[in-house]
């Protein structure tokens, strides 16, 4: 239905990028921007009669703007890309669903559920600067997995017997399964990190956001 808006700017000798209806038009200046705007929007709602949603729509600096979850940034090298806050609070929500001690899911299903949505949020912004949030964002994810773990032995024996089975000797296996310190707290601890450490949540089938990255990476 914006195939005669695209006609209409190209036509005007507007720059601008669509996907859908969501559309951002470049001008040099705010003030170019706002002429623009006023000029273009009786065309949209007179000639086209389509409403324009105007809580959503602005001139704003492009830095300052989200266009299908990106945000912008400048360097020396021109405009690049980044992921807007909003979908990553929004991937981190979605990891939180698939890591929650409490879901009831099985290992087998939580691994496959994470390298599904990995896969996929990878893909879609796979185009964006974000080694250091991928980063960050695995080192979360492994602790929130090791909380699962820690919740899952639930009695003293089986976290002794399990820690010894990850390397843990028998004094300090049997002096940790003894805590009584938070699931949240314990997933932090030295010992969880080198019986769960990174290679074993790996060898466990778990996939994360930057090992993926580097498969698919185009920067």
């Amino acid at each position: 239905m914006l195939n005669e808006l695209d006609k209409e700017l190209e036509k005007r000798g507007h720059r601008f990028v669509r996907y859908a209806d969501d559309m951002m038009i470049f001008c040099k200046s705010k003030k170019s921007g706002i002429r623009t705007l006023q000029n273009i929007l009786p065309y949209i709602e007179k000639k086209l009669f389509l409403k324009v949603n105007t809580e959503k729509t602005e001139v704003a600096y492009v830095g300052k703007i989200k266009f299908l979850g990106f945000s912008f940034y400048k360097n020396k090298n021109g405009m690049r890309l980044r992921v807007h806050p909003k979908a990553i609070n929004k991937m981190k929500s979605k990891i939180k669903e698939y890591t929650s001690r409490s879901n009831g899911w099985g290992n087998e299903y939580r691994i496959d559920k994470l390298k599904r949505y990995i896969r996929g949020w990878i893909n879609y912004f796979k185009i964006a600067d974000m080694k250091i949030l991928l980063k960050q964002t695995d080192e979360w994810m492994r602790r929130r997995l090791r909380m699962v773990y820690w919740k899952q032995w639930k009695r003293i024996r089986t976290k002794f017997k399990m820690l010894k089975q990850f390397g843990i000797n028998n004094w300090k296996a049997w002096q940790f399964a003894n805590t009584r310190k938070s699931y949240w707290r314990i997933s932090n601890s030295p010992i969880l990190n080198r019986s769960l450490d990174n290679k074993t949540l790996n060898n466990l089938g778990f996939l994360f956001f930057f090992e993926y990255y580097e498969q698919v990476c185009v920067n």
